[in-house]
């Protein structure tokens, strides 16, 4: 039984560093379908459900230090690679797919609220809010929109359990449609030769990235450090209200701040990725430590709301696939950009052709760009139909 706030994180760290080290070292198949931030959320959510910890002052003290602190030195980091400059050369077309992909997601959870939000509890707005900015961005973005609107670890659970299975299934369906590429391009008229043009060129650029070094990551973390701690304190000088809190502020200034130095000479330093990465495992780790499978009661009802909101974003899809002319590899990678974020979206433009990984990369960059501002919109709108 842990009771100490350091032994708590230090048990953290070596579970989500342990299934990170067997997901690089083995390739096992299942982490195709489950990343390892998802098996991570699962494990220690079964250590707290068995109590290997204690929810003591220490404990307790410790998680709030952590998590507050660490949030908006993630979403810093992560948002680095998001240059905006490299995003708008992806084309027009490119471009308008991934925003159709975010809209109907968005679309899609408005639609699925509309019609079961009696079904849900009454602060069930606030995890399905969170799972908005995860599929219209990533997990980074709902931990940053979990922090954004006070929503207890507790009713993360169910948020994680749709992102898991429901995200599984869909990304098997999505690589399973890969050999009908022709077949739906010839139905929809698309035209692929600038998407390969596009490949190649980010390919080479993708080429020339300069390698990991000790003072690079140094001052990576210097700086995410400082961000973090510039942003909560200039968020104390903004108005609040019940939606826009203090720590919704904080969220939104360490976007900003990403998205802004994304074009400086900051973003040519290697390793914010893996820095963001181990940051974020840790902050779902913090997260599940929080949560219990005994509180999961409405599972199925859930994963069913999931499939409803996929459903609504793949018919929108489909209908604007035949009226813009758009190829399935763009409506793929664009709806895993969402969905997925840059644990999928890569892995799809690679079983197409390993020239277009980079493209699914930058579409990935800009679901963390978009996702937490996305996700915060559908919140509010959610919120409104909770209340009618």
């Amino acid at each position: 039984m842990i009771e100490d706030g350091f032994s708590y994180l230090a048990a953290l760290m070596m579970i989500s560093a342990t299934v990170v080290y067997i997901e690089k070292k083995t390739q096992y198949k299942i982490f195709e379908y489950l990343p390892a931030i998802v098996i991570i959320y699962f494990i220690v959510m079964l250590a707290s459900t068995f109590g290997v910890w204690e929810k003591t002052e220490s404990v307790t003290a410790s998680y709030k230090t952590v998590k507050s602190n660490l949030l908006p030195a993630m979403i810093f980091l992560m948002l680095l690679l998001a240059d905006m400059r490299e995003i708008f050369k992806l084309g027009k077309k490119m471009l308008l797919t991934f925003f159709l992909a975010s809209l109907s997601i968005a679309l899609g959870f408005i639609g699925m609220f509309a019609l079961f939000h009696a079904s849900f509890g009454p602060e069930s707005w606030k995890p399905f809010a969170a799972l908005s900015g995860s599929w219209m961005g990533g997990t980074a973005n709902m931990v940053a929109i979990q922090g954004a609107l006070s929503l207890p670890d507790s009713a993360m659970g169910y948020t994680l359990l749709i992102d898991s299975i429901d995200y599984a299934i869909w990304v098997m369906i999505v690589l399973a449609l890969v050999p009908f590429a022709k077949k739906f391009n010839t139905w929809s008229k698309a035209d692929t030769s600038v998407i390969d043009e596009v490949g190649e060129r980010l390919a080479l650029k993708e080429a020339d990235k300069q390698p990991i070094t000790f003072d690079g990551l140094f001052f990576l973390l210097g700086t995410a450090l400082f961000v973090s701690a510039l942003a909560q304190y200039s968020a104390g000088f903004l108005p609040t209200t019940d939606f826009l809190t203090n720590t919704t502020w904080v969220v939104i200034i360490a976007t900003l701040a990403g998205i802004l130095f994304a074009m400086s000479p900051l973003a040519k330093i290697s390793g914010s990725s893996e820095l963001a990465n181990i940051m974020l495992y840790l902050m779902v780790a913090l997260i599940a430590s929080r949560a219990n499978f005994a509180e999961l009661t409405q599972a199925p009802l859930y994963i069913f709301a999931g499939f409803v909101i996929i459903t609504i974003h793949v018919t929108i899809m489909i209908i604007f696939a035949k009226l813009f002319k758009l190829d399935l590899f763009s409506l793929g990678v664009a709806s895993l950009a969402n969905i997925g974020g840059i644990a999928s979206a890569p892995i799809l433009a690679s079983a197409y052709s390993r020239a277009l990984i980079p493209i699914g990369v930058l579409m990935a960059m800009m679901g963390y760009i978009l996702g937490t501002f996305g996700g915060l919109m559908v919140g509010k709108v959610l919120e409104s139909i909770g209340t009618l």
